[in-house]
């Protein structure tokens, strides 16, 4: 059985957007399903976007997005731009580290992309920074350090 069919998220074609992979958990996940669907395009080597939909249920009484929703959605994009920059244990790992700069508002009824770049990557350890945009331009950058998996016996 390879690395890739043990997950227990998804990395399925989506048939309404050629090039783009459908992500996420397969049992569904209660805080994931908030940015459903997540879309993954691989943009390279060590390259790739991670696309939701902010709808208004992300935003606050300002009417522009959550900060926390805005943080929430980078810390998927972590994941499910790693799994399309390669990394086919994304399941198993975890955010050690991550900081956001907010650049300016975001706002509901448009796509998000984060533009995820795999920096370096050792046996236990993936650096990636990002930058989140929306058609108005960017809304944060940010930077992580995540701690890769380990398969469990």
């Amino acid at each position: 059985m390879s690395d890739a069919s043990l997950s227990r998220f998804q990395y399925d074609p989506d048939p309404a957007n050629p090039g783009w992979m459908i992500w996420g958990p397969r049992d569904g996940g209660v805080f994931n399903a908030h940015y459903n669907p997540v879309l993954v395009r691989e943009d390279g080597p060590g390259s790739a976007t991670v696309r939701c939909f902010a709808g208004e249920h992300l935003t606050s009484a300002s009417g522009y997005l959550h900060g926390g929703a805005t943080a929430g959605f980078i810390d998927i994009a972590l994941f499910a731009g790693a799994r399309g920059c390669g990394l086919a244990r994304e399941d198993l790992a975890v955010t050690l580290d991550l900081t956001i700069q907010y650049l300016a508002p975001g706002c509901s009824g448009q796509n998000l992309d984060a533009k995820i770049d795999l920096v370096r990557e050792t046996k236990r350890i993936a650096f990636i920074r990002g930058l989140l945009e929306q058609e108005d331009g960017p809304v944060a950058s940010f930077m992580a350090t995540v701690r890769k998996g380990s398969p469990r016996p």
